[in-house]
């Protein structure tokens, strides 16, 4: 495939930064980026189109850069007139990458990935072939996702119980055979280590003060220090095993420790598909 990767890293390294804006999201989009490459695979699709599909994952939620920072982060439920706000971002999402010359890849994932099957999903209410294979893919990965990560109501769902509520929603939220092949992987044991990680290899660390998950860069050391946006917890990291534990040291509220951080490893990651 040929793409201009300098101009794809900033593209990931932007929808990283956006991420970043919620602290319980950590690690989301290439973990959604992922569970697409996999399921994509296994339903025999060309190498090209696998990579393509991808890249869309990686940047499917580009349109949240218009979410107003208290509804992104409200930690109860959303008010009506916030889950209308909330539902634009696919929209916008389109409309920046509609312009971009990576764009076409792209934009119709960011789009319709919250369109069901039946038509009861959003922006425009589309159902069945209506919605692009790669957008139903994707609807699939996104929300197996979201039902395995924590949230700040709730710990993440077991896999098992993120399967079966894929496979209840298929034929009216999924794709029926896209759910099957979803489980199928998920039974096999071939999501387990991309679920909690942010990174290949990379296990999500988790704050031990309030709970969001935070991505640990590959060069990290033992007693390092990292910064939890979410409570401003100064957290020295200790290594175990294959990860690290954080332990809480102190607060901040200095501004340059709390910043968005982008997360190269998972872009790196991207970047390494492409030949």
């Amino acid at each position: 495939m040929n793409i201009d990767k300098p101009l794809l890293k900033s593209l990931l390294l932007l929808a990283d930064i956006i991420e970043a804006r919620d602290p319980y999201t950590g690690g989301h989009v290439w973990r959604v980026s992922q569970f697409a490459k996999l399921l994509a695979t296994k339903i025999g699709l060309a190498e090209d189109e696998i990579i393509r599909i991808s890249i869309a994952a990686y940047l499917h939620d580009l349109g949240k850069v218009s979410i107003p920072d208290d509804i992104l982060q409200k930690d109860s439920a959303l008010t009506d007139a916030e889950y209308a706000i909330i539902k634009t971002h696919p929209s916008i999402g389109k409309k920046l990458l509609a312009s971009h010359p990576l764009g076409s890849l792209v934009e119709t994932v960011a789009r319709d990935h919250h369109e069901r099957m039946d038509g009861k999903g959003y922006p425009n209410g589309l159902s069945g072939k209506q919605i692009s294979l790669a957008a139903r893919i994707v609807s699939v990965v996104d929300a197996f996702d979201a039902m395995t990560s924590v949230r700040p109501y709730r710990k993440g769902m077991s896999l098992e119980e993120a399967l079966s509520r894929i496979e209840a929603g298929a034929g009216s939220q999924f794709d029926t055979d896209l759910a099957a092949h979803m489980c199928e992987l998920g039974r096999a044991g071939d999501l387990a280590h991309i679920v909690g990680h942010t990174a290949d290899g990379i296990p999500a660390v988790e704050c031990p003060h309030c709970g969001p998950v935070l991505a640990v860069p590959r060069n990290t050391k033992d007693g390092d220090i990292l910064y939890c946006r979410a409570c401003h917890s100064q957290l020295e990291l200790h290594r175990s095993g294959d990860t690290f534990t954080a332990a809480m040291i102190g607060m901040s509220n200095e501004p340059r420790n709390l910043e968005p951080v982008a997360n190269e490893d998972a872009a790196e990651d991207i970047l390494a598909q492409i030949g």
